[in-house]
């Protein structure tokens, strides 16, 4: 089904209404919704993982913890929000002695208004109708419109109306949260004159496609997605020397990980040559589990992106993960950091789904030309030990990624007040995260106020609010005592 060009406008009409009340609500007003909404889905958790189950085949287990996950995000946000220094309250007091005089000037963030979210397929709730780029929009002061991903459509329906419902029982206004189905009705969502911003988690063409739509607008809109990721991994010699066979077990563990449908899987791992990583992957992968993929689209492309990689001379299968009736087999396979260092568009391209790239290197002149060719990441990850010295390597990495691991395996994203989901492009269309809570970043934008009488500032920026809220005055950090 794809909503009409009318329905949409009327949705549109409603967020627009709603906005100057999301955007004036109180701290404890806008914390409450977001509790209210989180509080609905725990209650309704049951009938929304038998639908997604039903819909995604991800297994009730997953799901159940991904509801947990998604109504731990909404009340991480309602939390952002009563603490208040996401507001980056600043005020300069007047200084007419000053050369020139200086103005009283008294700065804030507020919601940019209404926000488009376009869901992922590969998280039916946390990247969803009421995940995180919901949460923060919403935490921000902004409502939302969602455009329902084509893999769960029933869930996302179904979330939805148990969210708005409740939103409206809390007391936030009609126009809230709202619903839209089909590719075209996303297209003109992007485009609707109303829509301030958008968030997109998904593929790099659909992605790019709407990011383009939201450039070419007359007013163009910030479009925060998230694209695609390799998340490189570097594994030392000393390292493969000192843990390899718990290495080989993490990785396989971590690429095969929900049929390796983790946006953070470790999609290219550069193994020194001859260290035995190779084997102690060949020997743990024949018993990892594959499983079935979420869409009649990802299942098609799945082999397609594995014979695109086995098309260049360098490529060979390594190993095999069990067999499976209903989904991908995993299959790890093997090149040379030459060979990336000369043709990342092939060797470095993200494939959806559980195969990993091992990228044997010789020396570190060898890793350092094939790190500096791959493409921007969501995450990378270091394995090392500690007398090694591993400063460009780290330099590269950090320079391709916006969360760094030392230990541990990339699948598996805190949501956290410190947490960085996003990297340089193609990971991520802006420097923003979209996890954790700076990812109400996106959705704000800065007003000064400039000798504004009292009675007229947002009440945020008011003296008396002031005294019990984080700001800075005249260059001072001042955090009220707990």
């Amino acid at each position: 089904m794809t909503t009409s060009l009318e329905e949409l406008n009327r949705l549109t009409e409603a967020a627009a209404a709603a906005a100057p009340i999301w955007r004036s609500s109180s701290a404890d007003d806008r914390a409450a919704w977001l509790g209210a909404v989180a509080d609905a889905l725990d209650a309704h958790a049951d009938e929304l993982v038998e639908i997604a189950d039903r819909e995604t085949r991800l297994g009730v287990t997953r799901l159940r913890g991904e509801v947990g996950r998604t109504t731990g995000q909404l009340r991480l946000f309602a939390a952002v929000v009563r603490e208040g220094s996401y507001l980056e309250l600043t005020v300069d007091d007047a200084a007419p002695d000053a050369t020139p005089p200086r103005p009283e000037l008294r700065r804030l963030l507020v919601g940019v208004g209404p926000v488009a979210v376009f869901s992922a397929s590969n998280f039916p709730f946390a990247f969803s109708v009421c995940g995180g780029d919901t949460a923060s929009a919403l935490a921000a002061g902004n409502p939302v419109i969602v455009k329902a991903h084509s893999g769960h459509v029933e869930l996302s329906r179904r979330t939805a109306v148990i969210a708005a419902e409740a939103l409206t029982a809390a007391g936030a206004p009609e126009g809230s949260l709202a619903l839209i189905e089909g590719r075209e009705a996303g297209n003109a969502l992007v485009g609707h004159p109303t829509v301030q911003a958008a968030g997109f988690t998904g593929s790099l063409s659909g992605g790019r496609a709407l990011f383009d739509l939201a450039s070419r607008r007359p007013d163009p809109i910030p479009f925060y997605g998230e694209l695609g990721s390799v998340n490189p991994v570097v594994i030392t010699a000393a390292a493969a020397a000192a843990r390899g066979e718990g290495l080989a077990t993490g990785l396989v563990a971590s690429f095969t990980l929900g049929a390796g449908q983790f946006c953070t899987k470790p999609g290219v791992v550069f193994i020194p040559a001859g260290g035995g990583i190779e084997d102690a992957v060949a020997d743990a992968v024949p018993t990892a589990p594959g499983g079935p993929l979420l869409t009649d689209r990802i299942t098609a492309a799945f082999p397609d992106g594995i014979r695109s990689l086995l098309a260049d001379s360098s490529v060979e299968i390594l190993a095999h993960g069990a067999e499976t009736t209903d989904g991908a087999r995993p299959v790890v396979l093997t090149t040379d950091a030459a060979a990336v260092a000369a043709r990342p568009d092939v060797l470095a391209e993200e494939v959806f789904g559980p195969v990993t790239l091992l990228v044997r290197y010789t020396d570190g002149a060898d890793l350092h030309a094939a790190l500096a060719a791959v493409p921007g990441s969501l995450t990378a990850t270091l394995h090392s030990e500690a007398d090694e010295d591993v400063t460009r390597t780290l330099e590269l990495l950090q320079d391709r990624a916006g969360r760094v691991l030392f230990a541990g395996w990339p699948t598996g994203v805190a949501v956290t007040w410190s947490q960085q989901h996003g990297g340089p492009w193609p990971a991520t269309t802006s420097l923003h995260t979209s996890v954790g809570a700076t990812a109400i970043r996106r959705f704000l934008r800065p007003v000064v106020y400039q000798d504004a009488p009292e009675a007229l500032l947002p009440a945020p920026l008011r003296n008396e609010a002031l005294t019990a809220l984080p700001h800075r005055r005249n260059g001072v950090l001042r955090v009220p005592s707990v």
